[in-house]
């Protein structure tokens, strides 16, 4: 190979503490001189062996500087453009974009969020925490960036879209640190993905889009099988209505509906304007929360302390249904997600060094129809409300959580105290009984997983280890149908988008989905 052509260099290992700065000693070695271009491609972890742990990377260079063979991308002129908004509905990594992607195509999109921009979210979600008062709009699952925000900003995904890169370097581009572009495990951190998200906002204004905060999809119109208008609430910074003329209709030409998985009441509006819809499966149980240190001691021996947070991955196939961790959250926090009075949900958050005391992860169990005994298409929402309502009420009804150590779960005992690790749930925690709360098939089945997860994990049954319920929103229990155009079947110019429509399962993917779904609009427009 020529030294003008782009080199690539696998399955270079360093030890834990040596520098990467070798990296370009070695490429220029193999060179003959000092690279023009290089970059780091690839870079993971290598513990099967805890006495001889390795980093592993991936690195290209050439003796010339890198072209920029990036394309630019076609956009709708002047004369083809919509003759009304179109309208993305939602600024979680789906709603932003999607919105980011029709700008680059020459189309001016209306954002609309129900929720807070992120710096007063960040407000009210604090405010529910030390008051308990919920605002149904502005939390940890509504509002800019979506939950995402909330979940530490882990990048990796199953997917294999060829728009996972472009996802990753657009973080980058607003801010997101540039080890993500090759780290295995890339993730922001919430700290810093909140800064980001707002730098994505302000672009969009500043190339003239518009974005409406405090803004709720109330109604959809159709005309002839196409979606010809909406009805928006607007709602005052707290939640509550701003008045009889806080409804509006708006005329559009396109409606992206990336609402986030926890839109219900969306989901009925859709359901009954006779958009089609469907179950979906999905998972439901715990936080499990460990000391981060015994994690790390567990995945890399005595080297822990020179490494990056350990995290894990587990999956038990022991019973009829699959068991897994989900959304693993090396030093983080359990975080109160709620977004209905009355209801007790949780999820998990760590921030850019991942330093908290405790590892926490979703500990869930795949459900199904054949759990929900119901047909309808809503049937896993009443589920999952049933579950966190159940779960409200065992913790004293005041958005505690209801805890149990997992020697005590394991024996079907209350728990009286905590041993060596201490809660992070911010809203209060209660002892209680857990059965009390999910049902009899997903506690038999965690019961027996985790005892299986603690053979493939030293230390993962811990005693002293605490279950915290309830976790329910892990994915859509719908989905909302789409056929090959990705608009809704038998609702010409209404895009269901996303995670919460059903087609993507983590911010990489939603955000991959949200580019797609850009250019298939473009797409209509441009014929």
């Amino acid at each position: 190979m020529a030294n003008t052509e782009i080199q690539t260099l696998s399955d270079i290992k360093l030890s834990v503490g040596q520098d990467e700065k070798q990296l370009f000693s070695i490429v220029t070695k193999k060179l003959g001189k000092p690279p023009k271009y290089f970059a780091i491609k690839k870079k993971s972890l290598d513990a099967r062996d805890k006495n001889n742990i390795r980093f592993i990377y991936t690195v290209e260079f050439s003796a010339n500087e890198k072209p920029n063979d990036e394309q630019p991308l076609e956009r709708l002129s002047p004369n083809n453009q919509p003759q009304a908004p179109v309208l993305v509905v939602g600024s979680g990594p789906a709603g932003l974009f999607c919105a980011l992607r029709l700008l680059q195509r020459g189309i001016t999109p209306i954002v609309i969020e129900r929720g807070a921009p992120v710096e007063e979210r960040e407000k009210s979600i604090q405010t529910f925490f030390d008051t308990k008062r919920l605002d149904e709009n502005s939390n940890v699952q509504f509002g800019e960036g979506g939950a995402g925000t909330f979940s530490d900003g882990k990048l990796n995904t199953q997917t294999h879209s060829g728009l996972n890169k472009e996802v990753l370097k657009t973080f980058v581009r607003y801010g997101a640190p540039e080890e993500i572009l090759w780290l295995n495990k890339p993730h922001i951190g919430s700290d810093h993905l909140k800064r980001v998200v707002k730098n994505m906002r302000e672009d969009i204004l500043r190339q003239g889009g518009t974005v409406l905060f405090y803004t709720r999809l109330e109604d959809v119109f159709f005309t002839d099988g196409r979606i010809t208008g909406v009805a928006v609430k607007r709602l005052s910074p707290n939640g509550v209505y701003t008045g009889e003329n806080a409804t509006e209709k708006l005329a559009v030409s396109a409606v992206v509906l990336a609402v986030g998985h926890s839109a219900r009441d969306t989901f009925e509006m859709l359901l009954a304007r006779g958009v089609p819809m469907r179950q979906k499966d999905f998972a439901v149980g715990v936080r499990i929360e460990h000391l981060q240190e015994k994690i790390g001691f567990a995945q890399y021996g005595n080297a822990y302390k020179k490494l990056p947070a350990a995290d894990y991955k587990l999956v038990s196939h022991v019973q009829d249904r699959a068991v897994f961790t989900f959304c693993m959250c090396p030093g983080g926090y359990v975080m109160p997600a709620a977004s209905e009075q009355g209801g007790v949900v949780t999820n998990g958050m760590s921030n850019f060094a991942r330093d908290g005391k405790n590892a926490n992860s979703a500990l869930i169990a795949q459900v199904s129809r054949a759990d929900f005994a119901d047909d309808s298409p809503l049937a896993g929402v009443r589920f999952q409300r049933q579950i966190e309502q159940a779960a409200y009420t065992v913790g004293g009804s005041s958005y505690a959580a209801p805890t149990q150590l997992v020697g005590d779960f394991l024996q079907d005992r209350i728990s009286d105290r905590f041993r060596e690790v201490s809660p992070t749930y911010a809203a209060g925690t209660a002892f209680a009984d857990l059965r009390a709360v999910l049902p009899a098939p997903v506690i038999g089945a965690l019961k027996t997983a985790i005892g299986d997860m603690d053979r493939k994990l030293k230390g993962f049954a811990d005693p002293s280890a605490i279950l915290t319920a309830a976790e329910t929103r892990t994915s859509s229990p719908v989905r909302i149908e789409r056929d090959e155009t990705l608009q809704s079947v038998g609702a010409k110019g209404l895009f269901p988008c996303g995670e919460g429509a059903g087609y993507a399962g983590g911010i990489t993917s939603s955000a991959a989905d949200g580019i797609r779904v850009a250019d298939a609009i473009y797409s209509q427009f441009c014929k």
